[in-house]
């Protein structure tokens, strides 16, 4: 019997809002995969890829349904849910556009926005260069999509360009694959009413603000190898 380690165990406490995937032998081997330094980038692509359509399952786990009866072939009547309201998805560029392929396997024909958010060298601080957003984006539900969540700077500042568009903070779902607590925690501080959903919690951040253990440069590894 598959039998977590210490990574697993050792997962700090997230804030109310936060959500993480199940601890399964699927997931642990999958992020196995990926944070390994040596693996080529065409395996990093599809192993990432199998978590993040994970994530965008999971978040749409998180969406509302109504109470939708259907007739099946035999007849017969069968009581289900349809969802409620309409989603589109928007992604922190450039890593977050990894994970736009795995929520149109899911939702198809789903409408994508993007921001472009990079770091004031002056200030240090996240600054907004670019955001295209659905015109309606104020009646959607919003999955937004970044693969690691570090100080959750650029996070905060993208869910801020959603919130004045118009967006419900709580009509947002932050999804990501690797998140730090700190991170967990800034979001939680500045938008607690923001669902969000992470494949893996990491221990911590390095003095340089890296997820620790992480895997890397996401970007970097998706796009480049």
């Amino acid at each position: 019997m598959w039998v977590p380690g210490d990574a697993s165990t050792a997962a700090p406490e997230l804030p109310p809002n936060a959500r993480r995937l199940p601890i399964t032998p699927q997931l642990h081997a999958l992020l196995t995969i990926i944070r390994d330094k040596d693996t080529p980038r065409s395996d990093f692509i599809f192993y990432s890829d199998r978590v993040i359509r994970l994530l965008v399952e999971e978040g749409l786990n998180h969406l509302p349904v109504v109470d939708h009866t259907v007739m099946t072939p035999t007849g017969l009547p069968y009581k289900g849910v349809s969802f409620q309201g309409r989603i589109c998805g928007v992604s922190i560029l450039r890593a977050g556009e990894a994970m736009e392929a795995g929520l149109r396997e899911c939702c198809r024909s789903v409408r994508i926005g993007k921001i472009l958010i990079q770091r004031d060298e002056e200030t240090a601080q996240p600054k907004l260069f670019y955001a295209k957003l659905p015109e309606d984006i104020n009646e959607r539900w919003v999955l937004l999509l970044d693969p690691m969540l570090a100080t959750g700077g650029s996070a905060i500042q993208a869910i801020q360009v959603l919130v004045d568009h118009g967006v419900k903070a709580d009509k947002i779902l932050f999804l990501n694959m690797i998140a730090s607590p700190e991170g967990l925690k800034n979001v939680w501080d500045a938008f607690p009413d923001v669902h969000v959903i992470s494949a893996w919690v990491d221990t911590k951040l390095s003095d340089q603000q890296y997820i620790l253990p992480g895997l890397g440069d996401y970007g970097d590894r998706y796009y480049s190898g």
